[in-house]
């Protein structure tokens, strides 16, 4: 972590520690970083077992509507759509949303949510079950989506090809990803190529597209007592369906145990909803389309430790994912 990294750090710290009187929490509480990423998390702990998640949203990623909108899809999916999601917890003034700066930093948006035990998988675990049952939640949540009435106003990002690919993408250009020389872009600008053309032949048909989680990777799912629990819909957004399963195997796509989640995340779903061929057969192309995603991702997250750590052999495994996806497709 540079010095700079480090000052922004502690002074989020320092935000999140003076923005606590916003809500009810218990005297004395204090908030620890669980998790930096697109936002700053903290776990709220006070004394008689209080726990907490306050979450600092980072500035230009998520306007205080599309806050709004992701609240509102959580809360619908909560009492509608059978997939239990942690609760907001509204501040003294009874906003779930609050916006709150100090002098070191300016007004940011925050939420406080109720906290959910459980643990993080890791990814040499055996994940089969808990993939099954994500297949489940995934196709609780498409379902649900499939016939739920969006707010007015309705506002969140959206993750198609443009939003990798096109001149503003979500989180920048992949050519700017670590690594990423002269024989990377060799291989990975063909498989964007043939991988928009697939996507474009497949289509954005209601049963294929629409509001999706579109973040659903070991980090946001929680295992508790054997079930599996979503968490962090800060990314919700539209896209198609089967990006779900992309997402949920990120930073993790050439883990030799990924065939056998695929089949039971596949399982998992198809017990809840069905799929057409054609959904299994392009899911490869959502894996690639993820994997560019975040080689983006790691180029403009550098401050992060995830990027740091996955920095100096992303691109080396997302041009043999490219490879593959070429000699199958081509």
């Amino acid at each position: 972590m540079t010095a700079a990294d480090a000052t922004q750090t502690d002074a989020l710290a320092r935000l999140a520690a003076a923005a606590l009187h916003l809500w009810e929490v218990p005297e004395g509480a204090g908030a620890r970083l669980i998790n930096l990423s697109e936002n700053a998390t903290y776990l709220v702990e006070a004394a008689g077992g209080y726990r907490s998640v306050l979450r600092i949203h980072r500035t230009g990623y998520h306007g205080h509507r599309a806050i709004e909108c992701e609240l509102a899809w959580m809360a619908a999916l909560h009492e509608q759509g059978g997939v239990a999601t942690p609760l907001p917890l509204a501040g003294r003034d009874g906003a779930l949303i609050q916006t709150f700066g100090t002098a070191e930093l300016p007004p940011r948006h925050l939420v406080m949510f109720e906290w959910l035990a459980g643990a993080e998988p890791d990814p040499d675990q055996n994940l089969v079950e808990p993939f099954r049952q994500l297949g489940g939640l995934a196709a609780r949540t498409h379902l649900h989506v499939i016939g739920w009435k969006r707010p007015d106003g309705f506002q969140r990002l959206v993750w198609d090809d443009e939003a990798v690919f096109g001149a503003a993408p979500n989180w920048g250009d992949w050519r700017d990803g670590p690594g990423v020389d002269d024989a990377v872009r060799a291989v990975l600008e063909p498989a964007e190529a043939l991988l928009r053309r697939r996507l474009a032949a497949y289509g954005r048909g209601k049963g294929r597209y629409g509001l999706i989680h579109a973040d659903m990777r070991l980090a946001n799912l929680l295992i508790e007592d054997g079930h599996t629990r979503l968490i962090d819909f800060d990314d919700c957004g539209f896209g198609w369906f089967m990006y779900d399963f992309a997402a949920g195997i990120s930073f993790m796509e050439e883990h030799p145990q990924v065939p056998a989640l695929r089949a039971a995340w596949l399982g998992g779903y198809r017990a809840v909803r069905p799929l057409d061929p054609e959904d299994e057969d392009e899911m490869d192309s959502f894996i690639m389309l993820r994997r560019m995603a975040l080689l983006a991702w790691i180029g403009s997250h550098d401050a992060t430790d995830l990027a740091r750590a996955q920095a100096p052999h992303f691109a080396a495994g997302t041009v043999r994912l490219a490879t593959r996806y070429l000699a199958r497709f081509s």
